[in-house]
């Protein structure tokens, strides 16, 4: 996918992409180029694919959700919510990235691309959540665990009625049927569930809404969620 082709199936879509957007995707491929040498970011680094498998992948599932907070959980190197926010500026993004190292690039990013309305905390969710429980309208995770581990440590963070959007390799809907105790403890409930395919890949995007506050009690320990999840695997 080609920079032009970004632009045009986005807006195809109803999602504007300005030149000053555009300098920013560029500016974070470049950013994301060049510290990729220094650590572990991405195995994807060509441009074409930079652009279709982190920066549209990231964009599309979100496309017709009304979110004024997100907060993306196990962010990594910033997918899906650094480029939320440059297409949906207004938005008010936090992230949660463990690694400090992480942390570190993202700051980078969010200074050289001047984005407002970015929060950053080098901290674990389960800690993370103990002060900002019930906090978003909309919690993400691209990639970060196995959902009925994914769900313990997001549903927490989710307002009444809002959404947690899980983005799934091929083995979303295997996962979904395995989390389905999880999904009921935790109060979410599953909406839809979308399949894509992109470039010989199939994309699983899982859409659950809060229908009741999650206990107090959860998310546990990380050591006690792994070893034991709500799911029973």
């Amino acid at each position: 996918m080609t920079k032009e082709t970004f632009k045009k199936v986005l807006e195809n879509k109803n999602i504007m992409v300005t030149k000053k957007m555009l300098d920013q995707f560029e500016k974070y491929m470049q950013l994301l180029l060049e510290w990729n040498q220094k650590m572990n970011l991405t195995a994807i680094t060509i441009e074409e694919e930079i652009w279709e498998k982190h920066f549209y992948d990231s964009i599309v599932p979100f496309e017709n959700l009304s979110h004024k907070t997100l907060c993306d959980v196990g962010s990594g190197a910033g997918f899906p919510g650094i480029p939320l926010k440059i297409v949906f500026p207004d938005m008010e993004l936090t992230i949660v990235e463990p690694l400090q190292k992480r942390c570190r690039f993202l700051e980078t990013v969010k200074e050289a691309l001047d984005l407002k309305g970015v929060n950053i905390y080098p901290e674990r969710a389960e800690d993370f959540v103990k002060e900002h429980r019930e906090s978003y309208d909309v919690v993400s995770a691209r990639a970060v665990a196995r959902l009925s581990i994914l769900l313990e440590l997001c549903a927490p963070l989710v307002k009444m009625k809002g959404h947690f959007i899980a983005l799934k390799g091929k083995q979303g809907h295997e996962e979904l049927l395995e989390a389905q105790k999880a999904l009921d403890i935790l109060g979410m409930k599953l909406e839809k569930e979308d399949t894509i395919d992109v470039d010989e890949a199939t994309r699983i995007n899982l859409y659950m809404q809060k229908v009741k506050p999650t206990p107090n009690k959860y998310p546990r320990a990380y050591g006690q969620i792994k070893k034991k999840p709500l799911g029973g695997v």
